[in-house]
């Protein structure tokens, strides 16, 4: 996306490997689980920037638990300068701290590095009224304004992470990201997905 003349920075998660609130159900502590959680965006960052300097990009790894021997550690200025030099910069580590999501990382970072929009690739086409898999008839939103996310709870992200996009305007596109193109159409401005604004 960099020969777009986008600055791309990646918020990983987890989930794949471990799931904090997963592990916390089967008894682990909830600050233990989190933290496991997290490790796992770093199993899994360090991946994604394998596979995309195989593709001929420069990476970045920043992560919030201090790992020098592994990944750079998270410095704003430092990250901000990254993307200025065209290198893919990808956070991991969340934010550093348990009982918070890998949306409220993603708006965090995004606010911090003064994005322009966050992205959100999920699994389905957008935001609906209610679950597309298991209600034929929900009704996809084109256009939802931060508010009404929060109100109806519709899972867009999480609420600390739209109420955190809603205090520094920035715009969050709902999309597919398991459909091939579909992050370059975003990115080139396409109308796909749901816009929370």
């Amino acid at each position: 996306m960099t020969e777009h003349g986008v600055e791309v920075g990646i918020v990983v998660g987890g989930g794949n490997l471990v799931r904090g609130q997963s592990l916390e159900r089967l008894g682990l502590n909830r600050v233990t689980a989190d933290h496991m959680g997290m490790l796992a965006t770093v199993i899994n960052g360090l991946a994604l920037s394998d596979a995309i300097e195989k593709l001929g990009k420069a990476t970045r790894v920043l992560s919030a638990i201090e790992m020098r021997t592994v990944c750079e550690p998270f410095i704003r200025r430092r990250a901000i300068r990254h993307l200025e030099k065209g290198r893919v910069v990808i956070f991991v580590g969340g934010t550093g701290n348990p009982y918070f999501t890998t949306d409220t990382c993603a708006a965090l970072r995004a606010t911090e590095i003064d994005a322009d929009v966050v992205l959100k690739a999920t699994k389905v086409d957008g935001a609906y009224d209610s679950d597309p898999k298991k209600n034929p008839n929900a009704k996809k939103y084109e256009k939802l304004r931060y508010q009404e996310a929060i109100e109806k709870r519709l899972g867009v992200m999480d609420l600390t992470a739209i109420a955190m996009c809603m205090e520094n305007e920035l715009p969050i596109v709902v999309f597919n990201g398991l459909v091939p193109g579909n992050l370059e159409k975003v990115i080139k401005g396409a109308a796909i997905g749901t816009v929370v604004s």
